[in-house]
């Protein structure tokens, strides 16, 4: 059996890629599972950065119908636990991750770069949500904090696909970049945050995802942690001595 996630670690870089190409890369169990445990490789590899891709034309067509048919209420309601764990997974690494999208990314497949900390598309990228039209609930917490509730009832609701360019526009994807260009520009995002101290890195993004979720003056508290725990590391003098 093909395995449904495929794991590598580089010098550094850990790259996590969705492998189920002849479902179009949908999500099933084994892929959640395969994503957890994808994560948890990186933290123990010690990681400094993680990019998710996939493989074939399309990069998740959402989740995989045909492994519900004939499932119970209970079974459903399982998967879809999995596949909470599996967004959960991803979006609490401690350390830059970065999804390249270059197809299309529908209901799970949104989730999947969503979490992520930025994402990287091509011109052929979209993005849909389309589980109310399908019947079902899914994507109504994560993307409406991204790109405005408005937006994201606009996609839910009629299930429409949104473009690489009108996505960056709307603040979920960071870089719209041409295909011959795309591995060049992974090659130096990558680079600079390899080269950059981690724990700068871990704190930094930590700063920025629970500060969101408080007020500005919780907010505040959480960098000001952060800015004592850089001090009693001292990684920033090391980092300071190729300055001046």
């Amino acid at each position: 059996m093909t395995e449904a996630v495929l794991y590598d670690f580089t010098d550094g870089l850990a790259r996590i890629t969705l492998n189920r190409t002849d479902a179009r890369n949908a999500l099933n169990i084994a892929m959640c599972e395969a994503l957890v445990v994808a994560t948890r490789r990186a933290r123990e590899d010690g990681a400094r950065c993680v990019l998710v891709r996939a493989l074939g034309p399309v990069f998740c067509a959402g989740a995989d119908l045909k492994e519900r048919q004939g499932m119970g209420d209970d079974a459903v309601r399982a998967r879809r636990l999995k596949s909470f764990a599996a967004y959960d997974a991803l979006e609490r690494l401690p350390m830059p991750a970065i999804a390249v999208v270059e197809g299309a990314a529908v209901g799970s497949g949104v989730e999947i770069a969503a979490a992520c900390d930025f994402i990287i598309a091509t011109p052929a990228a979209s993005f849909r949500t389309p589980e109310a039209l399908w019947g079902t609930v899914g994507a109504t917490q994560r993307l409406p904090r991204i790109i405005g509730k408005r937006l994201a009832k606009d996609l839910m609701f009629t299930g429409r696909a949104l473009g690489a360019e009108e996505a960056r526009e709307a603040g979920l994807v960071a870089r719209v970049v041409a295909p011959e260009a795309l591995e060049a520009t992974i090659a130096e995002i990558t680079a600079t945050i390899l080269k950059a101290p981690p724990a700068a890195m871990a704190l930094a993004k930590r700063c920025v995802d629970e500060g969101l979720e408080r007020d500005p003056r919780g907010a505040l508290a959480t960098e000001i942690l952060a800015i004592e725990e850089s001090l009693a590391a001292a990684e920033w003098r090391k980092a300071m001595q190729g300055f001046g």
